[in-house]
């Protein structure tokens, strides 16, 4: 997935709260943790401004197997085993990826499933030639869609930030976790009805608040990357939210003496991952009706309010 004014201090002023009681795991939060969050934060807003991130999102088209014209779109449109296919004149002033011309015939391009890519642009009648609309390839259970990104799109020219709770140390934790030694393969359903995604479990991790603890898994590429999407009665939050967490910040011992085992049972040294939940995002499905973000896997639901991170944006 593609991420893309109030201040960042704005923002967090607006998200105000009087904090929940913090989770009895480790807190490890540092008394300059709140300058780096805004500078993080500060990088996330500027990031979705840009001219094709995800604010700019204006529509999602399924293609279907006939040649098909869809609103706002130049040119005809239909898939088959080799792709998605553009036919096109000089009048529709349609750019394939790749191309510095206007497309003159019949163009054909394809993605792998669950990827997506820009295959084409645009600059619609009347527009400012800077503002060209970007038309994004998907592939999504098998069926291929096109997403449209338009840089004057209403969500984008009307935007002024990102609501938030305000920084709160206590939402630093460092968590028990184990890693699997083999990552375990899931179905997940999606932002749009009738979607799957197939994700792969990476490992497990333990929240801890008022002597309970809620095992949540962790799903990304074996020795890449994890991520962290969980649901959570948190008020004015998205149904799911994600927090991206970097494996190199697991530690030996860290925060007690752990144990735990892998997925094949061989026993780990205790392990502990630092969890910052006051960088909690919303996923793009968040910003606009053509999201296709996967859901979290089965049970990777926190019983407690988790205040902190980023609030409902619309």
């Amino acid at each position: 997935m593609t991420t893309s004014t109030t201040t960042p201090t704005d923002v967090a002023t607006r998200g105000r709260h009087v904090a929940a009681p913090a989770p009895t795991g480790t807190s490890t939060g540092t008394p300059d943790g709140a300058a780096a969050w805004a500078a993080w934060h500060a990088e996330r807003e500027r990031s979705l401004r840009e001219p094709h991130g995800w604010l700019t999102l204006t529509a999602l088209h399924w293609v279907p197997e006939s040649p098909t014209t869809f609103a706002g779109l130049p040119g005809q449109w239909w898939a088959d085993g080799q792709g998605v296919h553009l036919r096109a004149a000089a009048a529709d002033a349609i750019v394939p990826a790749g191309s510095q011309d206007a497309l003159r015939g019949t163009h054909v391009q394809d993605v792998a499933e669950g990827a997506s890519r820009i295959v084409a642009t645009f600059v619609p009648d009347g527009a400012d030639p800077a503002s060209a609309v970007a038309v994004e390839l998907v592939r999504r259970t098998g069926r291929y869609g096109l997403r449209v990104r338009d840089p004057r799109a209403r969500a984008r020219v009307a935007f002024e930030g990102v609501p938030t709770f305000a920084y709160d140390p206590a939402w630093v934790l460092d968590a028990p976790v184990r890693w699997y030694d083999e990552p375990v393969a899931e179905v997940v359903g999606g932002a749009q009805p009738g979607l799957e995604h197939h994700v792969q479990v990476v490992g497990e991790v333990d929240v801890v608040r008022d002597g309970v603890t809620t095992t949540l898994r962790l799903t990304g590429k074996p020795g890449g990357g994890a991520t962290l999407l969980f649901t959570d009665p948190a008020p004015g939050v998205a149904d799911w939210r994600i927090l991206f967490v970097d494996r190199d910040a697991t530690a030996h011992g860290r925060g007690g003496d752990l144990a735990g085992e892998g997925a094949d049972g061989d026993a780990q040294p205790g392990q502990t991952l630092r969890l910052d939940l006051n960088r909690t995002l919303n996923l793009p499905y968040a910003f606009s009706d053509f999201g296709t973000c996967p859901q979290p896997v089965a049970g990777n639901v926190l019983p407690f309010s988790v205040e902190a991170g980023e609030k409902v944006p619309r």
